[in-house]
């Protein structure tokens, strides 16, 4: 028998994919505002943020929370 769908809306995505789509959604200063995480704020990028979110589960948790969100406006607003 096939397993159903996975209903996860994290299934199948990169922590990578999911940084890079908050900062084109919002940018670094308003991430880092929302987010009160250095990376966030003092010289970001992407891998050094990658490196400090894969090694603190609260903050990953922060951003994965974030995430489902903004997915979440953009289904109620009508963007995809």
């Amino acid at each position: 028998m096939k397993k159903p769908p996975s209903q996860d809306p994290l299934h199948g995505l990169t922590l990578e994919t999911i940084l890079n789509e908050l900062v084109a959604g919002y940018g670094w200063p308003e991430l880092g505002r929302l987010i009160n995480i250095r990376c966030f704020q003092a010289d970001p990028s992407v891998s050094s943020s990658l490196r400090f979110l894969r090694k603190t589960p609260w903050a990953r948790e922060k951003v994965e929370g974030l995430y489902l969100f903004m997915l979440r406006e953009r289904r109620r607003s009508g963007q995809s």
